[in-house]
């Protein structure tokens, strides 16, 4: 058979299973047996293997997997995929409507959906094939696993004949349906494998399996959800209208997703799906409410950690009985102390549950806990089990309360209890074992100075082995590479990789070195404020307590912990050995050459939508020309930049503080002025 022949039969096949996928998977049609789809997926890789001259890197034959991977590698998403607020009840549910509708006005619609109990994806599609797939990881980077991604069948490696952007990413859920996960598990039972608690647990333990071949013969599913794309409403207006244009692109989307334009109907749909969620293939564990038009969500933005046009309504949490064996305490790396609960083991949500949390001395006086008590645990979010009350009508008559210590069980210190704070704490952070370790494992974290070939059972072997006994001594491991080398499971190379990673943390920015000192109330977010508001560790430990509360977002107690941390002496002569070994403690400051000085010393705020240009695409224009952009109305505002759909609430603002309103055109004039 003449080659052209034999290209042509290869592309009709392609296409043929891919419209099969399509059929299946998005439109839930099913145009040929499950034996007849087999026999036709044989006869194209028969084909492919013959001439892989022309064989197809999309090619529907990809799904059987074959990649191996040695380690994911960590990829920065380009837009955060951040956690939803959660609501509980109506009330909060109503809260939620009433926040929305005071900043965006009462015209607003909600696209309702089912929330999957599986494991966030974020997929990248250029010029229509799929490009790469990430994990949510930490929310600002995941890991890469796109070859076992690949096998999932019902996402498309390349997209209908559509009206797509040349790149974009889209967001959804990959999981397991119920009776495919009892099928496996059973199989992994009779092979006296270890068999998996829930479905989501296998989902997420098949997605990092490194042999791609071993992720495609388990059957994952994906639902498709949320689009992100650069000027994104100039396709679309709407989320709703987004996910209708999805399934023509060729994605799965869930069938279940409802627009509501009352909070009624919100509630309705809530109600619904409560009942008949265990009538479903696979599992949720509530309902996705998002903000439509995506002007209004532009509008109400993000906090620092959630975005504020979304939210999560949970449904209750399963709840069980078991018994109270003991109450143990963890001291964590700040030196608060952690009472937790351990139980006799029980099956709630899916899991064995062995410990709760009591979260503090407080809790275990609200709960009127006594030793032996049968207790109610359920999972909080049906993620962290925790313990709702106690079943007095068993307890026993001579049953003791459970006290909590006065002195730290780790080092026998004197427990002490800040004013207004319901956690005790150790104040021996110098000496005080599980206190030097979590803070050296805090240090080397991903989000901190993230050193590859250093991990938290390493730097617990090193603190027993007296290599270790303080942050700083991390830099000095390389004088001390004839005892690693002693060490179980570390051989030269290992040795090689940490020594590597270490001298690469000195790159660090200061903003991460900060962060990683681990100061108390000193988060990524609030250390990125502190390191760019003070530029230099040296003027940041100089500053008083006002001074450093003064810095937008840092209250007095955040103020009091920084300005407590730097007077220690302790903490002083490690930051001296940490610069004398090469840390970046100032901030590097980038040049910026300006378009103009146009807009220097004004203050802009944008809000809209606007018919020529992005509201990033303005930002970026008044950045330019000297213009600084503020998040927020107040007196300190020179412009609100206003454009079409702009919420009431802020022109009003406006207007009371006087503050002068201007729209793109008048914007884009002021620069000649």
């Amino acid at each position: 058979m003449p080659d052209q022949d034999i290209q042509q039969q290869i592309a009709a096949l392609s296409k043929e299973l891919n419209d099969y996928n399509y059929q299946y998977y998005v439109l839930a049609e099913s145009h040929i047996s499950d034996y007849a789809y087999d026999h036709k997926m044989k006869e194209l890789e028969a084909l492919e293997r013959a001439y892989p001259n022309f064989s197809d890197p999309n090619s529907p034959t990809q799904k059987v997997g074959g990649a191996v991977t040695s380690k994911f590698q960590t990829v920065t998403h380009k837009w955060p995929m951040m956690s939803l607020g959660n609501t509980y009840n109506a009330e909060e549910l109503s809260e939620f409507d009433e926040r929305v509708r005071k900043a965006v006005g009462d015209q607003v619609a909600y696209v309702c959906e089912l929330k999957f109990d599986g494991l966030s994806l974020s997929i990248t599609y250029e010029n229509g094939k799929l490009l790469r797939a990430v994990t949510r990881g930490d929310g600002n980077q995941g890991d890469d696993v796109t070859e076992n991604v690949k096998t999932i069948r019902s996402i498309p490696l390349a997209l209908n004949q559509a009206d797509y952007p040349e790149l974009f990413e889209i967001r959804g859920e990959v999981f397991m349906h119920k009776p495919a996960f009892e099928r496996l598990n059973s199989a992994r039972a009779e092979a006296n494998e270890k068999v998996y608690a829930n479905p989501r647990n296998f989902a997420a333990g098949t997605l990092k399996l490194q042999d791609s071949a071993e992720v495609a013969k388990r059957p994952l599913d994906c639902f498709l959800y949320f689009l992100y794309t650069e000027n994104r409403n100039k396709l679309f207006h709407t989320h709703w209208e987004s996910i209708q244009d999805l399934k023509k692109w060729g994605f799965q989307t869930c069938e279940h997703t409802q627009l509501c334009t009352s909070l009624q109907e919100v509630l309705d749909f809530v109600n619904f799906w409560d009942k008949q969620r265990h009538f479903l293939s696979y599992d949720i564990d509530g309902i996705v409410i998002k903000v439509n038009d995506y002007a209004q969500q532009e509008e109400l933005g993000f906090t620092a950690k959630n975005p504020r046009w979304a939210i999560s309504y949970k449904f209750n949490a399963e709840q069980v009985e078991t018994t109270l064996n003991s109450v143990s305490y963890q001291v964590g790396r700040t030196g608060a102390v952690t009472p937790v609960a351990n139980l006799s083991p029980v099956q709630l949500a899916g899991t064995t549950v062995k410990r709760a949390s009591l979260h503090n001395a407080n809790e275990i006086l609200r709960l009127q806990l006594h030793e032996g008590d049968s207790v109610y645990v359920e999972k909080g979010g049906e993620i962290i089990p925790k313990i709702i009350g106690a079943n007095a009508t068993v307890r026993k008559a001579d049953a003791r309360p459970i006290s909590y210590p006065t002195a730290c069980p780790e080092c026998q210190t004197p427990l002490v209890r800040q004013e207004g704070e319901a956690v005790h704490y150790c104040p021996n952070e110098d000496g005080c074992p599980p206190q030097i370790i979590g803070k050296m494992q805090h240090f080397i974290g991903r989000k901190m100075m993230d050193i590859e070939g250093l991990g938290d059972e390493t730097i617990e072997a090193f603190y027993k082995a007296g290599i270790l006994h303080r942050i700083t001594d991390i830099y000095q491991l390389s004088n001390h590479q004839q005892e690693l080398k002693q060490l179980e499971r570390f051989g030269e190379k290992s040795i090689e990789k940490m020594l590597h990673g270490i001298e690469a943390s000195k790159e660090k920015p200061f903003e991460k070195v900060l962060f990683s000192l681990g100061i108390r109330h000193v988060g990524d977010t609030i250390a990125k404020k502190l390191a760019q508001h003070f530029k230099h560790i040296d003027q940041l430990a100089a500053a008083s307590i006002e001074e450093i509360a003064a810095v937008q977002d840092i209250g007095i107690r955040i103020a009091e912990s920084v300005r407590n941390y730097f007077q220690e002496s302790f903490h002083q002569q490690e930051i001296q050995l940490l610069k004398d070994a090469g840390l970046q403690f100032q901030v590097v400051e980038k040049e910026v050459v300006l378009a103009s000085e146009s807009f220097a010393g004004k203050t802009f705020l944008i809000s809209g939508t606007f018919a020529n240009y992005s509201r990033e695409e303005l930002a970026a224009f008044i950045e330019s020309h000297g213009g600084k952009m503020l998040s927020s109305i107040s007196a300190k505002l020179n412009f609100l930049v206003a454009g079409d759909k702009m919420g009431p609430a802020k022109l009003a603002k406006a207007e009371k503080l006087n503050i002068p309103i201007i729209n793109e055109e008048q914007l884009l004039a002021m620069r000649a002025e």
